[in-house]
């Protein structure tokens, strides 16, 4: 009777805390019990407090890997259909879909918040197969290996006692490592964020440095596990993450800048980021091509400058460190490529995404991006980018003809028996690595200084000299 009082108390200060949004900051050592066999047998001892907040997590693009535009992406504006990384390609990996009935999701899906999704059979109503350690627990060294496996290090019972609210180390396990390793897909979002300086990001920089060691659920607010943020490299829409969001009032831009005046009248017009980002990849390179065409063949060297340019199983890259942007009108929505769209011209860049808006455009101003480009198979006949099979095919037998076919079981997009390369763009809007303000871009390297390409922003000319984009030189 005593020891039932106590389960009863135990489970009623739990689900007050999960009611007041702090379960996640209790110390859970003296509830949880182990030892676990797997990663299932935790989540179920979870349920038995959090059978609401699985629930609510569930509903999430980051359990579904998909979600609604909600008018994100040009032309989807009135689609009630959800779309993300679960049906989506890109120029990184490109897929998940490849292979007989998914096969490719059991490499994938190591970044899934979930327990078993190796076919297109997944159920995702299924709580049970809710992976909460890969985002609470602080110990045991807790890492997937691939959907279904965990390293054999992992003590289960230390990481299971030792949950708490996630950290920036936990969103990176993915965000830093997304598209197939550490500073593959984002330009400014690599694991030197870590524990970083204020120099690299006045944000997240450690206290030790003057930063403010920021956690990504601070701007990224939370709601029923439901995390803001909208990417323009994915149609899922979860809420626009803004620069307002903090500074705005009493933590205004400019207010004890000498210069604050002209520096306001550009914000009608040019982004926070496109000042504040001078550079990206300023930590350590990221990569900034892949060409799958070389898949299969034999290229020296296969490092540079300790990084590696070449892999016979996927290609040749190139990197880039302290990387200037491309500058780009944006509006809030993308022009997306979606699965089975026929390219009308292969001989020019196919672009995966890109920023909507232009000069003309009153709600576009100018944002950075990296420019992330490739080299990737496009179905010669009906003229869309091929679906294929890399995990436990391409990237084995470099056989491309078999990881089509193959690729085009697991997706239900026809392979046609031929097949060429194209070229391919992805536009990747930086919003990370903020510098601090005396490291901002000064008026001179914009104006006079070369670095905006005025003419392809849709200028006449350098704006200083000839008028903002609302002068009469620039009206149509």
């Amino acid at each position: 009777m005593k020891t039932g009082f106590i389960s009863l108390l135990t489970s009623l200060a739990l689900a007050f805390g999960a009611a007041q949004g702090m379960a996640a900051s209790v110390d859970h050592s003296q509830y949880v019990k182990g030892p676990f066999k797997d990663g299932p047998s935790v989540t179920k001892v979870c349920l038995g407090c959090h059978a609401k907040q699985a629930e609510d997590f569930a509903k999430t693009s980051h359990w579904k890997w998909q979600g609604p535009t909600k008018g994100h992406v040009k032309g989807l504006e009135k689609s009630d259909k959800e779309y993300g990384k679960a049906n989506m390609i890109n120029n990184f990996c490109t897929s998940v879909q490849g292979g007989p009935n998914g096969m490719v999701h059991e490499a994938c899906a190591k970044c899934h918040a979930g327990y078993g999704w190796t076919t297109t059979k997944f159920d995702f109503k299924d709580t049970g197969k809710i992976d909460c350690l890969v985002c609470h627990a602080q110990k045991g060294d807790y890492i997937r290996k691939n959907a279904k496996d965990i390293d054999e290090f992992t003590d289960l019972e230390v990481a299971a006692k030792s949950v708490g609210l996630p950290k920036r180390q936990h969103c990176g396990t993915c965000h830093f490592k997304g598209g197939g390793g550490d500073a593959v897909k984002h330009g400014e979002l690599d694991t030197t964020l870590n524990n970083p300086t204020k120099s690299l990001d006045v944000h997240m920089g450690s206290t030790a440095t003057g930063g403010l060691d920021m956690s990504c659920q601070e701007c990224h607010k939370t709601k029923n596990h439901s995390i803001s943020g909208a990417s323009t490299m994915m149609a899922t829409y979860d809420g626009r993450v803004l620069c307002e969001d903090c500074h705005t009032g009493a933590m205004a831009p400019h207010k004890k800048s000498k210069n604050g005046a002209i520096l306001n009248n550009h914000l009608g017009t040019v982004a926070c980021q496109t000042c504040h980002i001078p550079t990206f990849a300023r930590g350590q390179a990221v990569r900034m091509s892949w060409d799958w065409s070389f898949t299969g063949k034999h290229v020296e060297p296969e490092k540079k400058d300790g990084l590696e340019v070449f892999r016979k199983s996927e290609g040749v890259f190139t990197w880039g460190k302290n990387v200037v942007p491309t500058y780009a009108w944006y509006n809030g929505k993308i022009d997306r490529y979606m699965e089975g769209q026929k390219i009308k011209d292969p001989k020019s860049v196919v672009f995966i995404s890109r920023p909507d808006g232009d000069i003309q455009d009153k709600t576009a101003k100018i944002y950075p991006f990296k420019v992330f480009t490739g080299k990737q198979p496009m179905d010669a006949k009906f003229k869309y980018l091929n679906i294929f099979q890399q995990y436990k095919s391409l990237w084995v037998d470099y056989n491309w003809e078999k990881a089509l076919k193959r690729g085009a079981e697991g997706s239900g997009l026809p392979y046609s028996g031929k097949f060429q390369f194209v070229k391919t763009a992805n536009y990747i809007l930086a919003t990370h690595q903020v510098a601090p303000k005396e490291e901002a871009l000064a008026c001179g390297q914009c104006h006079m200084g070369g670095r905006m390409n005025w003419k392809a922003l849709g200028y006449k000319g350098d704006p200083l000299l000839i008028g903002g984009r609302f002068s009469k030189l620039h009206k149509k």
